[in-house]
């Protein structure tokens, strides 16, 4: 009689317990891990908001408030990439008086995670670039420009890997053809490598050999183009193992991420967000404990300052 009451009694237990575990919503089974990635193009020395003097852009922009936009969100959220995708000088008498000193530091003092390199950013030749990027927090990833030989020689990373809560995030960059585009005086003996092969390359070595749960590119060949040349949509349909390509050089401002398949027929999203800091990207993944990453929101912050009315 003691045993059958036992396990009676413990059978009941059993059964509550599992009742219990059915009733608990799906989030409460699997944990949800987040990443926020946020990003700019083509800001083009724009430190200051454009003036108020009645054009399309007036108000809008300027370090400042972009600063204010992104440490409202790193408040936010915990896991967050602040990203750029080239074309970080030219545009504004900032450059052309200081040559990117400025443009540099402030990108330092906003706490940029990565940026690549776009065609202006050569505009004050190679001993110019490698003395500005001594003032970057930041590493500058390009895998498709060799340097050998050059000032710039050992001043980029073809990749960095970035550890996000229990995610391995890897960012790399692609750079435009030089030649035809900037002088080649400036670029001197910088050689432009397949921007397809080398992203294959390196998103399998991330993949592969880095274990990334998520490759991001930082694109700077341009959106897409109506003639034969490689740009991200081309980048996209292929390659493998990219999961996000941030791209620059063609100001094209996006809506929203454009989604591709790849050569594998696995999606891959695109985007861009228009040129001299008007706007910041904003991108929100979601994953499940098994690392399969849910993409759940994306927005174009625009970055103008705060009034009061």
């Amino acid at each position: 009689m003691l045993n059958r009451r036992k396990f009676i009694k413990e059978t009941s237990l059993a059964a509550g317990a599992l009742l219990s575990s059915a009733m608990l919503p799906a989030s409460a089974a699997q944990q949800q891990h987040h990443l926020t990635v946020l990003h700019t193009n083509d800001v083009h020395s724009r430190l200051e908001p454009f003036p108020m003097d009645g054009g399309r852009y007036q108000g809008l922009g300027g370090v400042a408030a972009r600063g204010t936009i992104i440490s409202g969100i790193r408040s936010e959220e915990e896991n967050v990439l602040l990203l750029d995708a080239g074309d970080i000088f030219q545009g504004t008498p900032f450059f052309n008086v200081y040559k990117g000193e400025p443009e540099i530091k402030a990108m330092s003092l906003l706490g940029y995670d990565a940026a690549t390199l776009g065609n202006h950013d050569f505009d004050g030749g190679l001993d110019n670039l490698a003395i500005q990027l001594q003032h970057a927090t930041f590493p500058i990833v390009i895998s498709n420009y060799d340097f050998t030989g050059t000032p710039m020689e050992g001043k980029t990373k073809p990749y960095q890997v970035f550890n996000k809560g229990f995610l391995r995030v890897g960012v790399f960059g692609i750079g435009i053809e030089l030649k035809g585009l900037v002088p080649e005086n400036l670029y001197g003996k910088t050689i432009y490598q397949d921007p397809v092969i080398r992203a294959n390359e390196v998103a399998d070595v991330l993949k592969n050999q880095q274990g990334c749960d998520m490759i991001i590119c930082l694109s700077h060949l341009g959106y897409q183009y109506t003639h034969d040349k490689i740009s991200d949509e081309v980048l996209a349909q292929r390659t493998q193992n990219i999961d996000l390509i941030i791209g620059g050089h063609t100001h094209t401002f996006l809506e929203a991420p454009v989604s591709y398949k790849n050569s594998v027929n696995k999606e891959v999203l695109v985007n861009q967000v228009g040129w001299a800091g008007i706007n910041v990207g904003r991108i929100k993944y979601t994953f499940g404990d098994t690392k399969k990453n849910i993409f759940t929101k994306a927005n174009t912050v625009v970055v103008q300052k705060k009034t009061n009315i």
